[in-house]
Formats: C-alpha cells, structure tokens, sequence
C-alpha cells in the first residue's frame, strides 16, 4: 500500500511537456536522435518530454508561438522572433568558425548569462553549433564575389539578413526555406545554395555539386540550433539544466560536424586565396553594419561576437575600431 502511494506520487511529481524538433530529415534524422538522449536527463528532473519531428521549420515555429508545443527546436535564423539576442548569433560573418563558437558558447552557457536569454515568454534553453554556413556551386568557375552577380541563390525568404547579403552581391533571389532549398539547388533551379556541411549527406547537396560544381571554403555564417521553452511552463531552473548539459556534450556536436565536413569530397572544396579572404570578411562586416543600423540584430550580441573575433584574432582590421 506504501509502494503504491509513493508510486502516485511519482507519477504526479512529473509534469509532461512537448517538444517540437525540427530535423530536415524528420523522425530519423540526426537532430531528432540528439534530442532522444535528452529525454532521460529531463525526466530525471520531473519532465517527461513528448518528442515530436518536423521537416518544415516554419510549421514547428508556428506550432510553439501558437502554444501547441510546449518546447521546440529551431535554427538560429528562425529564433530571431523569439529572441532578438539569440537570434542574431548566425549573424553574417559574426564568427569565423570553432575557436569563436567555443567561446561564445561557454559565454552563453554560464548562468550569469541567463538575462539575455530569457523575456516575458521565452527562454533559449540551449544553443547547439551547427557549424560553418558554405556555398554551394555547381558550378566551379563561380568563384569570386564578381562572379556572383544575376546568379540565383536559393535564399532563406524570411531572413532579412539573407536578402541583403543576396542583393548586396548583386546575384538573384529565389526565395526558399529549410524544407526545399535543397531541392531547388539539387535539380538546377538555382545556381547556388547555402548551408553547413551537416546538410551534404541528408539533404544529397551531391547531387547538385556533382560533376561540375563545388564547396567554396569560407564560413559565410556559423549556423547554431536553439532550444526555446515557453517559460511558464517549465520549471525555473530548466533552462539552465539544459545547458549544463550541452555543456557535458558539446563536443559531440563538433565530432559531428568534422565528421560532415570529412564526408565532403576534398576535390569539391574550393579554397579562396588569402587576400580574396580580407575582402570577403570587409563586405560581411559592412552588411552586418548596416543590418544593425535596421534594427534586425541585436547590438549587445554583435559586439560580444567582435569581443570574441579579436581575442581569437586581434590582427583582423575591425580590432582596431571602436
């Protein structure tokens, strides 16, 4: 009798949560697997959490601002509108690759950093590298910038950030989103498409890339996943354990991402020469400048990631700015 009243009492203990993951692959996709581990670690701290896979990120968005989920997962990009700060962390150019992630992530995952992760209603819980944002070609000869112009790009339509860049370039919109991108570049829609490497495999960019094209080596952006939580419905303290444990297995994540990098044939990588380098980092920082000035990032976020540049890096030319 004694067993069974504590077993009620278990039961009653645990409060039971959603959580939207959005993997462009679905229930079977590397994303989705991440966040399976993670469901004992919650229920260890009272949340059973109902797992639930989508391949369009903009339902799985909508489906949390509508309350529908209780939790989700979603790339930096599309968490802008829950968290301006958060969301401005795959800013263009902003971090040039791990040595930057890494800091910025122990920067982030440190309580006292709790403030710019959490508003009225949400709470980033966790942030997941990606890795480094490429472009793909398929075709080799477009390798400078002047090349770029009238070529269409398979372009994230609900980023402001992408458009600009897009357009600053002088190359075409074709407006896409997480669920078709891939597509469009792999039957020859557009001429170039954008993404980590983590996408080459699943998403078959192969297909596109081969026989002609190429993977242009220079991190465009460095692309992050989040995990957001309605805040009334999770306990206080929630957020933090998530981050305390991305923190135990955040280099799991950058195994992954060597690993998708490794699985890139060497003779599809395309290497810009060093001084094309300097130029490529001026014109981001310029975009990322004047995107500041609009509004669309968040300034405390971009002048961390400059912090976090020039103490990795304090040769670059923007360390001797204000």
């Amino acid at each position: 009798m004694l067993l069974t009243a504590t077993a009620q009492a278990d039961e009653q203990a645990v409060i039971k949560r959603s959580f939207c993951v959005f993997d462009p692959v679905g229930a079977n996709g590397p994303l989705f697997a991440i966040t399976k581990t993670f469901r004992p670690v919650a229920l260890r701290e009272g949340v059973e959490l109902d797992l639930r896979a989508y391949t369009d990120e903009k339902v799985a968005a909508e489906d949390f601002k509508a309350g529908q989920c209780d939790a989700v997962l979603l790339t930096g990009t599309r968490a802008r509108e829950f968290n301006k700060f958060t969301g401005s962390l795959e800013a263009m150019g902003a971090i040039p690759g791990e040595k930057e992630m890494r800091l910025l992530f122990n920067t982030l995952s440190q309580p006292k950093a709790k403030p710019f992760l959490t508003n009225e209603r949400y709470e980033v819980a966790g942030i997941f590298p990606g890795g480094a944002v490429y472009l793909f070609t398929r075709d080799r000869n477009i390798d400078t910038v002047e090349e770029l112009q009238g070529k269409k790009i398979a372009t994230l339509d609900y980023d402001t950030a992408s458009l600009t860049m897009v357009r600053h370039v002088g190359a075409s919109v074709v407006g896409a989103n997480s669920a078709n991108f891939a597509g469009k570049f792999n039957n020859g829609s557009v001429d170039i498409a954008y993404a980590p490497a983590v996408a080459y495999t699943p998403l078959e960019l192969y297909k596109g890339v081969e026989p002609n094209g190429g993977v242009f080596k220079y991190a465009v952006a460095y692309m992050n996943f989040q995990v957001i939580l309605h805040r009334d419905r999770f306990p206080e303290d929630a957020g933090q354990m998530v981050r305390d444990e991305a923190s135990r297995r955040i280099n799991e994540a950058y195994q992954i991402i060597a690993q998708a990098e490794a699985e890139i044939p060497e003779d599809e990588w395309m290497y810009p020469p060093k001084e094309d380098v300097q130029e490529y980092d001026q014109m981001l920082r310029e975009v990322r400048l004047s995107l500041l000035d609009e509004g669309v990032y968040d300034p405390r976020a971009i002048k961390l990631m400059k912090a976090i540049r020039c103490r990795v890096d304090a040769s670059r030319a923007e360390c001797a700015s204000s």
